[in-house]
């Protein structure tokens, strides 16, 4: 298969942030198109940077967003604050009008989709966040895109030269090492939940949702 073009969304995150970093030294990946309110701060042949301030304002026939196989969207806020209302405007309506412009651009594309461990399928659960989270799956899902693949990261170690990285993992990336030999399921690194994005996005193998198990087997084994 031909080298892919890929959108990423959320590179001014830590998980889109290694997303991109992880795509733009992968063989199968030609091109990188970031989609982001601000830039990178990274440099690269491959990367072409696209500001936008509100997804929402993005038109059905934007030519910028034309000509790519796959989405890669690692863009997200923390639920803390906020109330359903506002989580679902950012999380659900956000999201869904951005892969919709996609799914219409480029109707033979993959689409990926980070929510989180945790997620609620169902929609109707307890924890705010998880049912918001699991109607963005379930919606997502019905789109006209070529494939649909919903990751649940859990722990995540971040790639070596990130400049965008949470906090406690620049106080407490130490014990790494040792969450990922106790608990195998809850924790990978960012490139691995990068590699198992592009394998989804270039192979037939991979779920409509990827745990943390699935994404470290997808990476491991195909890598």
């Amino acid at each position: 298969m031909q080298p892919i073009n890929v959108i990423i969304t959320g590179t001014t995150g830590m998980v889109g942030e290694g997303v991109m970093l992880e795509c733009l030294n992968h063989p199968k990946v030609a091109r990188v198109l970031s989609v982001s309110r601000k830039p990178t701060g990274h440099k690269h042949p491959k990367l072409t940077e696209y500001l936008v301030p509100d997804f929402m304002a993005l038109k059905p026939n934007d030519e910028q967003l034309k000509g790519y196989d796959a989405c890669f969207f690692c863009a997200g806020v923390s639920s803390l604050g906020k109330n359903e209302a506002d989580y679902t405007r950012i999380t659900y309506d956000t999201t869904m009008h951005f892969a919709k412009v996609i799914s219409g651009l480029n109707p033979d594309s993959s689409f990926v989709y980070v929510s989180g461990a945790g997620t609620d399928s169902s929609g109707q659960g307890r924890l705010m966040w998880a049912r918001v989270k699991g109607r963005t799956e379930t919606a997502l899902t019905k789109l006209p895109f070529k494939k649909v693949c919903n990751f649940r990261p859990g722990i995540m170690k971040p790639m070596p030269g990130q400049q965008h990285v949470l906090k406690w993992y620049k106080y407490a990336g130490w014990l790494f090492p040792a969450v990922k030999r106790l608990f195998p399921n809850s924790a990978s690194t960012i490139q691995q939940v990068a590699r198992a994005m592009i394998i989804c996005a270039t192979t037939v193998a991979g779920r409509k949702v990827l745990e943390v198990s699935d994404i470290n087997r997808l990476s491991d084994r195909y890598s």
